[in-house]
């Protein structure tokens, strides 16, 4: 045994570079799978939890990385428009919420959050449904691969958005909010949408096949911050619907 060992210790010594490759591969192999673990645990996005959906996502993050557009750049967004947030939004305090480098899903690394505010946010979809019953439904979101709920404007509402009868890939879904790290994604308006970038409350949503007005929001910590994402939340009703409540 101790000569079958010395022997393959000469033999990986006598060839540093193939040692070298060996242990890159290795590393590579256990940082992919932690990788495609850690990206099932925190939602999916709507792509299949599977390895080529993973495959899928790592294509779009490369090509991200290489030419992807600044999410934190507000200028796209129209400064004209309808608009349901107060004109001046208050800024959000801190720095930004530091953000996952994979963009399917698109995540923010959980920040702690006041038990109260972590339970209004996750029943705020249910809460405004039942509030409005001839405007909002509640589904699971189809643009989360139905693993969470998403708030949805009825089919039947009189002054429902051209946009959202139109998008076959938003479907009238107006907001969701993520149980792993509590961020949102809201369906805002232009101008709207510039406001909670400016004030520092989101970012823009990073495929570009997706309506400009898709917005990630940042996690509440706080009640005082629940109650403006709130706002945002109904904001996004008042672009969907047509409504403002």
């Amino acid at each position: 045994m101790a000569e079958g060992t010395q022997k393959l210790i000469s033999a990986i010594s006598s060839r540093p570079v193939l040692t070298g490759l060996c242990a890159t591969a290795l590393l590579g192999i256990a940082w992919t799978v932690n990788d495609f673990l850690a990206w099932k645990q925190f939602g999916t996005g709507g792509t299949p939890p599977t390895w080529s959906g993973y495959l899928r996502m790592t294509k779009h993050r490369i090509n991200f990385l290489l030419a992807g557009p600044d999410l934190l750049d507000p200028a796209p967004h129209s400064t004209t428009g309808p608009s349901y947030l107060p004109s001046a939004l208050r800024p959000r305090e801190g720095p930004r919420a530091r953000i996952m480098t994979r963009i399917m899903p698109q995540r923010q690394i959980p920040e702690p959050i006041a038990p109260g505010a972590h339970a209004r946010l996750h029943s705020l979809v249910a809460n405004l449904a039942s509030q409005q019953p001839t405007l909002l439904e509640s589904k699971p979101s189809h643009t989360e691969g139905k693993s969470t709920d998403g708030l949805y404007a009825l089919p039947s509402c009189e002054k429902l958005n051209s946009k959202a009868r139109d998008d076959k890939l938003l479907q009238r879904e107006i907001a969701h909010a993520h149980p792993a790290d509590n961020s949102l994604h809201v369906w805002l308006s232009g101008p709207d949408a510039r406001k909670v970038i400016e004030a520092g409350w989101g970012q823009r949503f990073p495929l570009q096949w997706v309506d400009s007005g898709w917005t990630m929001v940042y996690a509440p910590r706080t009640e005082a911050e629940m109650g403006v994402v709130e706002d945002i939340v109904k904001a996004g009703v008042g672009w969907v619907t047509g409504v403002r409540i």
